[in-house]
């Protein structure tokens, strides 16, 4: 048994850290302590001023662990990562979990390409990122290919006599593959790109301007209207630029934006001693306790400065390259231990080649121009503040209506069914889970379905199935009973990638449907109700379609149309992608497996030589011989079967 006044005695007195964990062993909470004895004990102290986050959390507490550290500097590292791995309750974290876009230059090939990324790699190419808006990045890299011819396949080594790809064809690539392209012009293009991408943009906006009014003066309107979207498109990339600083500086100003409903970081970009736009970062609080009630820190002046704190610790070891100065409305815990880590991270990314090493440090202004910009942007989240926190009150708004509309649904559903009355229970906040499953089949082949799921508007991709039909092809009510049978059958034995019941079930079709796969549902005796979407002529959601024939016209409902119609295009583009993976194999294997002597390695090489089957079948007996792992014998059987094949078509 874990006592803790015990256990608080045997703590040492070195740097640390310690993990607080609660009654099932979770962990929730972990903390860097330069003195552990000192810092666990101090948790335990019964005392009105302490913070109520803390009361909260102290209140969990069933045990403890701590790892001792040689330094403070090793404690604050190990910290960040057991953060980054637990994701406590109790600690301040980053809203999402998930990997942000970042835009790579492959530096480290001839011929560099540009593309986006979820991944930074160690592997000396330059990394701009990581971005908070996805979509930003997407239309930047789009007006980068708009720009610049630049290479877009991965090889870096062609062969001889090879054929141009349609990129070649219609001038989204120079022709590396058939040096046609200038090497010269091909690298002073990267650099502009490299500039463009490090808010350097100014030069290039003036140099097009220049050509485009030469263009428009020689009367080639083509290429002065190419100039003048290329200046569109530059200026809406750094459209918030405005000169601040007196020098050429890569600063960033962090605000934190504490609202009622909201909290986020407001990152604002300095390069080259411009503005040159605002990031949100949305920050995860999850300091429930349930005996008082109470949520999220106290209002206290520590929230904003705590939340810093951990934005930087979390946000910049991920990055490839760094500010050279970090500006903060105040001044925040371990400060200068922070700005030590960053360091160590630029070091890092020198050595990776990502960007030249430099040093990061942490300020907080007290007067000039530095202020004035800490000001602007404090002055700026302010608005930001109130902007936000409408947008949460319209997103709650939107989820809440929702939600009433599936629950009504769900509980229609099941009493039409029979099943015991549905009822919302008030103190549950969950989001409904809601599978959607989808035949697809070519010409009655190759029949499969596809299951999607979602909790309320979000796509839970990690739970979407796929099935391949057995027993029933080209028999939709058949393939459907043995598809929800085996989804059943595999959650009853316990496997945990069906363990989840959904609360409904959407079926891809009209009432024979429900039925189909309500008849299988009752024999497993589960009370999940099941409803029908149904659609009209034009292939839109037209209604949903309940177990007694009934109907919900979605013309009427607007928040049910849509939500409707997004589950069921997604469970089709799922069903159809797999059945088009499945029938191409097919075509694939019985077009080269078929040939005597020729498994699945040769299969692959062979692709990857012709690139298709028709030009296999194309090549001569030498041709053949220059793939990887072909021999005389396996290139004669291959020229024999494809022969011998066009021998029976033209007996036809």
């Amino acid at each position: 048994m874990f006592v803790i006044e015990d256990e608080l005695k045997k703590l040492p007195t070195t740097p640390g850290v310690y993990l607080h964990k609660d009654s099932l062993g979770e962990v929730i909470y972990v903390g860097k302590a330069v003195n552990l004895r000192n810092r666990v004990r101090s948790y335990f102290r019964k005392t009105s001023q302490q913070d109520p986050k803390v009361r909260a959390m102290v209140s969990n507490i069933a045990e403890f662990e701590y790892i001792s550290c040689s330094s403070e500097m090793e404690a604050l590292l190990l910290e960040c990562n057991l953060i980054k791995k637990h994701m406590p309750r109790y600690n301040i974290l980053l809203k999402d979990d998930k990997s942000y876009p970042y835009i790579v230059v492959t530096t480290t090939e001839e011929y560099p390409r540009v593309y986006s990324t979820r991944r930074m790699l160690r592997d000396g190419n330059r990394y701009f990122g990581p971005y908070s808006d996805a979509g930003a990045v997407r239309q930047t890299v789009r007006m980068i290919d708009e720009m610049y011819q630049l290479k877009k396949c991965r090889q870096t080594e062609f062969k001889k006599d090879v054929r141009p790809c349609l990129n070649y064809f219609i001038g989204k690539c120079p022709g590396i593959c058939i040096a046609e392209a200038d090497k010269e012009s091909y690298d002073k293009s990267i650099s502009e790109i490299l500039d463009i991408l490090s808010g350097k943009a100014a030069g290039l906006i003036r140099s097009n301007e220049k050509k485009m009014k030469e263009a428009s003066e020689n009367l080639m309107y083509e290429e002065a209207a190419r100039y003048r979207d290329y200046i569109k498109s530059l200026r809406a990339l750094n459209e918030t630029q405005r000169a601040t600083l007196r020098r050429d500086e890569d600063i960033d100003v962090l605000i934190p934006v504490i609202s009622y409903k909201t909290n986020v970081v407001a990152q604002y970009k300095v390069r080259d001693g411009k503005l040159s736009g605002r990031e949100i970062t949305y920050i995860r609080e999850e300091y429930a306790d349930k005996a008082t009630g109470s949520k999220g820190l106290s209002a206290g002046g520590n929230k904003g400065t705590e939340i810093l704190a951990s934005f930087i610790k979390q946000h910049y070891p991920e990055m490839s390259s760094l500010p050279k100065e970090i500006l903060l409305p105040s001044h925040i815990e371990d400060e200068d231990l922070i700005a030590e880590m960053l360091n160590a991270v630029n070091v890092s990314n020198a050595e990776a080649g990502s960007d030249k090493a430099h040093k990061t440090k942490i300020t907080v202004p007290e007067r000039g121009e530095k202020k004035a910009l800490v000001k602007m942007a404090a002055q700026d989240s302010i608005e930001l503040a109130s902007s936000l926190d409408e947008k949460a009150e319209r997103e709650a708004e939107r989820r809440y209506a929702l939600r009433n509309e599936i629950a009504s649904l769900i509980e229609r559903a099941a009493s039409i069914s029979g099943n015991a009355p549905f009822l919302i229970p008030e103190e549950d906040d969950r989001e409904y889970r809601i599978e959607a499953y989808d035949i697809s089949n070519f010409n009655g082949l190759d029949t499969v379905a596809g299951m999607v799921v979602y909790e309320g508007r979000k796509a839970l991709k990690n739970d979407y199935r796929k099935f391949k039909v057995k027993t029933a092809e080209g028999d939709d009510y058949g393939s459907l009973r043995e598809v929800i049978y085996r989804r059943l059958k595999r959650a009853r034995a316990g496997d945990e990638g069906f363990s989840k019941y959904p609360d409904i079930m959407f079926i891809d079709g009209g009432l024979g449907q429900v039925h189909a796969v309500k008849a299988v549902v009752d024999a497993f005796r589960i009370a999940i109700p099941v409803v029908g979407l149904a659609k009209d002529d034009a292939h839109r959601t037209r209604a949903i379609v309940f177990d007694d024939g009934s109907e919900i016209d979605l013309k009427e409902n607007r928040l049910l149309f849509t939500y409707c119609s997004n589950i069921q295009e997604e469970v089709h583009r799922f069903a159809i992608t797999y059945m088009s993976g499945v029938k191409g194999k097919k075509m694939l294997k019985s077009g080269l497996e078929d040939i005597p002597g020729i498994g699945p390695a040769r299969r692959k090489n062979l692709l990857n030589h012709f690139g298709s089957v028709d030009a296999i079948k194309k090549a001569s007996y030498e041709e053949l011989l220059e793939a990887d792992g072909m021999n005389s014998k396996a290139a004669e059987s291959i020229v024999e079967y494809f022969a011998s094949s066009l021998d029976k078509t033209s007996d036809r």
